[in-house]
Order: C-alpha cells, then structure tokens, then sequence
C-alpha cells in the first residue's frame, strides 16, 4: 500500500476508535432512494402528498404538501431494516438540509410494533447534524404520547421522518445519511 493510503485508512481507525457508528442510510451511495415507502394521509382520506427522491447533488429529498383537507395533515417517509441490535449506541445522527419547518424522527423496533418513538427536531435552513438521543424517542400512537418507558435501545427494524404541523404547508428535507453512535 502507498504511504498516503497507509496514513489515510490510520485516520480513519483513530477518528471512530472513540465512536461506534453504523450508518443505516446513506443517499449518496445511491442511485435513487431504496426501499423507502412514503405514507400519506390518504390510509385516513387526506389529501396530503409526499415523494422521496434524489436531487441533483445525491441527497435524499422528502419533498411535498400537507393538506388538511377531509382531516389529513401528514406525510411519512419510512424504511424498514434488516434487524439491528442497537445495544452500545446511544443516539440517532442525521445530515440534513431542512426548511425552517420541524419534522419528526421516528424509530420501530420491531417491523408490527403499533407504536413508535419519537422526537421533533427543528430544522434551521442549512445543512446540520442532528442528534438524537435514544433516551429522547419517546413512545406515541397516532399522535398520542404513550405511557411507556423511552426507547429501550436495544433492536430496531424501522426509521422514519414526518411532517404533521397542524397546519397547510410545501415541505423539502434534503438528508444526507443517517447513523446511529
């Protein structure tokens, strides 16, 4: 091996020596968006429209309208995973590019668990890293917190990012990867 490779792939084993990350989705080794399902408020009679695409630099783009037309208001982008233990991790880490508007992350543990756990993050109109803590994924059922212990970080199957704010809007999430540490 050359030398500058040698020192490269060194850098690489110290900076994440510290850090155990696996990444669940990366747009940017993908030619289109695979495996991700959009679901919409119409499995209720709403009206709201998402899509999942690429744009034109490889980001994953979560892009639509909300309707409140005959009670909608949501748009879900979701994958399921092979299962993962999640046991040594501790937080969710997304790269993206959002609109001002907030969003909701949301994590399955398993593929028919009814519930998910949750947590709202603001986006700030340029590209960020959010973190979110696994003690932060709260339970909720159709909009419901649930009386249930957070996130038990220990499997998960399912991810997922929603846009539900109550309110008529155009929506655009630009993500780059998402990981769990």
């Amino acid at each position: 091996m050359k030398p500058i490779i040698l020192i490269a792939l060194f850098m690489l084993t110290m900076q994440n020596s510290n850090t155990k990350s696996t990444v669940l989705y990366d747009f940017t080794d993908e030619r289109k968006p695979n495996g991700w399902l959009i679901v919409n408020d119409g499995v209720m009679g709403g009206l709201s429209k998402g899509n999942i695409t690429l744009d034109n630099d490889g980001n994953g783009m979560f892009w639509g309208h909300v309707s409140l037309a005959n009670n909608g208001g949501f748009s879900l982008a979701r994958l399921t995973l092979p299962s993962l233990t999640t046991e040594g991790y501790s937080k969710v880490v997304i790269q993206l590019k959002g609109d001002k508007k907030q969003y909701q992350f949301r994590m399955k543990s398993f593929r028919g668990q009814m519930h998910s756990y949750v947590k709202s993050f603001e986006t700030s109109g340029k590209w960020e890293q959010i973190e979110i803590p696994f003690d932060e994924l709260l339970p909720s059922f159709r909009g419901r917190r649930l009386d249930l212990p957070s996130y038990p970080a220990d499997q998960l199957e399912e991810i997922g990012l929603l846009i539900g704010n109550k309110k008529e809007e155009d929506f655009k999430l630009l993500i780059r990867s998402i990981r769990i540490e």
